[in-house]
C-alpha cells in the first residue's frame, strides 16, 4: 500500500507507528497519526499551526522519552539507528481484507477502524498519497477527535480544510 505514498507522507506513517508502539499502545490510531503529522511535517500547510508538544499534552501518551532520558538513552538516537521508512510495509490482509497492519523493524502494529479509514480517504484520489492527503483522511471523519485536538491547540479548523481542498457542505 505504500507504493502510492510520497517519501514524506511515508516518513510520517511511520513515525506515527514507532510513536503508537512507543506509548504502548495495541493499535495505530488517528491520534498517533495527528501528533506524527504535527512531529514531521509532510506539508507546507500555513494554517496547520500545531506543534507536536501542544498536541502530545492534549494525548494519552507515555512518556517514553523522559524515561529514556533518566537510563541514559537518547529516545532520538535510538529512533535514528532503528529507522529507516524502506524497511516498514503497509499491508492489507488477505484473507481478512479490514485488517490493515503496519509491519516495520521496530515491530507490527494494527490500523484501527478510523486510522484505516485516513488511508482509504487518501488513496481513494488516483496519484500520489501526500501528508495534505493524509491530513484529509483525517479531517474526513469527524468522529475521530482529530478536529476537536487541532481547535484545542488554537488551529483554526475551517481555514486548514479550505488550505488543504476539502469539499465542505453549504
Amino acid at each position: 500500500m505504500f507504493e502510492r505514498f510520497t517519501e514524506s507522507a511515508r516518513h510520517a506513517f511511520v513515525t506515527a507507528g514507532v510513536l503508537a508502539l512507543e506509548a504502548g499502545h495495541r493499535r495505530l490510531d488517528t491520534d498517533m497519526l495527528l501528533l506524527a503529522l504535527a512531529e514531521t511535517r509532510p506539508f507546507s500547510l500555513a494554517t496547520f499551526t500545531a506543534t507536536a508538544d501542544a498536541l502530545r499534552g492534549r494525548l494519552d501518551l507515555r512518556d517514553t522519552r523522559a524515561l529514556l532520558a533518566g537510563l541514559g538513552i537518547s529516545l532520538d538516537e535510538v529512533r535514528q539507528r532503528t529507522w529507516s521508512p524502506g524497511e516498514w510495509r503497509l499491508t492489507r490482509h488477505r484473507l481478512r481484507p479490514l485488517r490493515v497492519v503496519l509491519y516495520g523493524p521496530r515491530g507490527e502494529i494494527v490500523l484501527a477502524g478510523a486510522a484505516r479509514k485516513v488511508v482509504e480517504v487518501a488513496l481513494w484520489r488516483p496519484g500520489a498519497v501526500t501528508g495534505e492527503r493524509l491530513l484529509w483522511g483525517l479531517l474526513a471523519d469527524g468522529g475521530n477527535g482529530a478536529a476537536r485536538h487541532l481547535q484545542r491547540v488554537g488551529v483554526n479548523v475551517r481555514a486548514l480544510v479550505a488550505e488543504v481542498g476539502m469539499p465542505t457542505h453549504p
